[in-house]
């Protein structure tokens, strides 16, 4: 947990933002609603440097080399070419010391290969955040924050900075990065009063780099980037840690220990022998005893284990796996279970609608990814909602309920671009797949209140303005399960009918059936809210709004495999 020192509470920024109302909060930040100019933004990276975390100080490349000549069992064969050298085993001497010296060279050769390819790796990884600047929302690197700029945040990002929330929906944010606490916290654009502890992880009003949207949804200001922000200095003492030998290096050691206090033993044994018993003279003993030395001293051991782990490594490198260490394959070999993240390591992190389940018909859905390029098909038919209201109203129920949205490609980016949730993205990509006007219909009929999602509801419900053109003015989406019971009639034909439980039980079958081919699956559901609660939005909350819901469609998810994944 980050607390501050005495020198810390002279002067600390994030305490004072914190104690400020919103609009005191960006003067003191020197920034607005609309964002950073682009002429402000360059002035402040000047300043403030990029949002990055300083690498710690490298080990100097001859250190580095020097290494792979002094471990133990290196030390061990350049005193076993030493002693052939006393004992006028010259070419033996000097065949010890030749493996010695190359088996270092390529054992740094590797390593400095994959420390090479580990940092060309980590720049062609970059992350993204949504920032406003000159009052347009635009999509940018992380590390191109800089204090003042306007940050949206959803659920599921990772916080990019130390961020003063300046608007919140629901906002809640896993700090156990920072803290250890599993249980999310609670955050709010309130200003807090008569701050007594300097504990930053207690301030609600403050996000901080490192942590995690858990659930809502956040705008904030930027207060603090890179090693200036609470995560940066947890950074800074870790990267003072040293790196520890792996457990094939300890091992290693432990056995030259062996093989060096075995060898010796024995050598003198023979040198007591060959003088006492044998009566050899004292100089032919002493040679005698060197030998036996030598000959106890597995030359070949090192440079067997490396190549045997230089092998490995090449292996796994056709298989698209990088080693910075030889030693950590050993480490590898020895496990049974890896864990990783598949959004963006196995696939391409695009959701794709690949097929819109109704209960009156199925639609196929063809592309991939956010490019418009594609058709809704009944068979071979290609569908467009001009001509199906069934299925405009379906397609309208994901475009309003989604908060991403697409940007075209440009000269900085030539490909599709997401704004908020890949999953999301799609519902708008399979509408204009059929056609929809989506621009023209979020104008017609803008969002005028918002239920954000959270993991115990499963769903998310969105309440539009109605021009009376649409059959809803409220639209849910979510786990099929949790929208389902919620659903008391459901969409068919083009006309509303009561849901039975037959009926529900035919939805599930077909949610259960992608389940279990690993697909993700989504629901959506309409409502028309009664005018009451139009009239006064207090009264639209979760238990007045989320029940009576009718049910539109399931959509098939798939994620795009990326061509070479491991």
């Amino acid at each position: 947990m980050i607390t501050l020192t005495e020198k810390d509470d002279e002067d600390d920024e994030i305490i004072k933002v914190a104690q400020l109302s919103v609009e005191d909060a960006l003067k003191e930040l020197n920034t607005e609603q609309a964002g950073l100019t682009i002429d402000e933004v360059h002035t402040l990276q000047q300043t403030y440097g990029k949002n990055v975390f300083a690498k710690a100080k490298q080990e100097p490349l001859w250190k580095k080399f020097i290494a792979n000549f002094t471990s133990l069992m290196a030390i061990l064969l350049w005193v076993a070419g030493i002693i052939a050298f006393c004992a006028n085993l010259v070419q033996l001497g000097i065949a010890i010391w030749a493996v010695n010296i190359i088996n270092g060279i390529f054992s740094f050769w590797q390593e400095f290969q994959a420390d090479k390819a580990t940092e060309a790796l980590a720049n062609m990884l970059p992350s993204y955040t949504r920032v406003v600047r000159n009052g347009k929302e635009e999509k940018i690197l992380a590390k191109d924050l800089v204090p003042g700029d306007i940050v949206k945040l959803e659920e599921g990002d990772d916080i990019p900075a130390d961020i003063r929330v300046i608007a919140a929906t629901s906002a809640q944010v896993d700090q156990s990065s920072l803290t250890g606490e599993v249980n999310p916290v609670h955050k709010d654009a309130h200003r807090i009063e008569n701050v007594e502890k300097k504990n930053h992880a207690d301030l609600n009003n403050m996000i901080f780099s490192g942590t995690n949207m858990m659930k809502g949804n956040v705008t904030g200001a930027v207060v603090k980037t890179g090693m200036n922000t609470d995560f940066g200095k947890i950074a800074e003492l870790t990267q003072n840690v040293k790196q520890q030998k792996s457990p094939l290096e300890k091992e290693l050691d432990t056995l030259t220990k062996q093989i060096s206090i075995l060898a010796i033993s024995i050598g003198i044994i023979f040198f007591l022998v060959a003088t006492f018993f044998v009566h050899y003279p004292l100089v032919k003993a002493f040679v005698f005893a060197l030998g036996m030395i030598v000959a106890f001293i597995p030359e070949g051991l090192e440079p067997t284990v490396t190549l045997s782990l230089a092998g490995a490594v090449q292996r796994m490198a056709k298989k698209h796996a990088l080693i910075k260490r030889l030693s950590s394959v050993e480490t590898l070999g020895s496990t049974s279970v890896i864990c990783s993240d598949k959004t963006g390591t196995l696939t391409k992190n695009e959701m794709t609608v690949k097929e819109l389940w109704t209960l009156e018909k199925s639609y196929h859905v063809s592309g991939e990814g956010y490019a418009v390029r594609g058709h809704i098909k009944e068979g071979p038919t290609h569908i467009f909602a001009k001509d199906n209201d069934t299925l405009k109203e379906v397609l309208l129920g994901g475009v309003f309920a989604d908060n991403a949205r697409i940007q075209k490609p440009d000269k900085q980016h030539p490909r599709y671009q997401i704004l908020g949730d890949p999953t999301e993205a799609c519902l708008e990509v399979v509408a204009r797949k059929g056609k929809i006007d989506v621009e023209a219909e979020v104008e017609k009929t803008p969002r005028v209140k918002e239920l954000p999602f959270d993991s115990s509801r499963k769903m998310m419900t969105v309440i539009q303005s109605s021009d009376g053109t649409h059959r809803f003015n409220t639209y849910t989406k979510g786990a099929p399960n949790c929208v389902v019971d919620k659903c008391t009639s459901y969409l068919c034909d083009g006309k509303i009918q009561p849901i039975t439980q037959e009926i529900k039980d035919k939805i599930m079958r077909a949610n259960d059936g992608y389940a279990k081919d690993g697909l993700r699956v989504l629901a959506v559901a309409g409502r028309n809210l009664d005018q009451k609660i139009m009239d006064n939005l207090d009264l639209a909350t979760i238990d007045t709004v989320e029940r009576d819901l009718t049910f539109l469609r399931v959509n098939r998810y798939d994620g795009s495999a990326k061509s070479r994944s491991l």
